[in-house]
């Protein structure tokens, strides 16, 4: 896999049958390792390391409904009151980040309500503060600590 705008984090890789798997911390089982899944495994490590974000609070590929479809969020971060805080949604590197995945991730905030939005595709980053009432956000120059949005949101 490519090396990412991320800091280099060790992982555990196994390859069956020809594919190749990576051992996710939070659902504590190996999954396939795809573009998409390096960049979501870089984005945890540096959520809980760099950042300081609690590994229990944090839920990783959930499905839920939406208007009578199914989808699923990447990662949902959860407050220490139980809320939802960030909803991240992680693209393979070649995607680029733009107007549609920035609509997506909106779709999916919209049923969860976080006030913070980050947005990655392990080479590009953008995170957001939501005010959850008047729908405008603003861009935030980094991802900020933990305790920080657990604070405002």
């Amino acid at each position: 896999m490519e090396p990412l705008n991320l800091p280099t984090y060790f992982f555990r890789i196994k390859e069956d049958r020809g594919k190749k798997y990576i051992f996710d911390e939070i659902r504590r089982r190996f999954v396939l390792l795809t573009p998409e899944e390096w960049v979501r495994q870089h984005m945890i490590n540096f959520l809980v390391v760099e950042k300081h974000f609690p590994g229990q609070l944090l839920s990783v590929e959930k499905g839920f409904r939406q208007n009578r479809y199914r989808q699923r969020y990447d990662l949902l971060v959860y407050n220490r009151k139980g809320q939802p805080l960030m909803i991240v949604e992680c693209k393979a590197p070649g995607v680029e980040i733009n107007q549609q995945v920035f609509d997506q991730a909106g779709r999916y905030n919209h049923t969860h309500k976080a006030p913070y939005m980050l947005i990655t595709n392990g080479m590009k980053h953008y995170c957001c503060f939501i005010n959850i009432e008047s729908g405008q956000y603003a861009f935030l120059p980094d991802v900020p600590d933990f305790d920080h949005m657990d604070a405002q949101g």
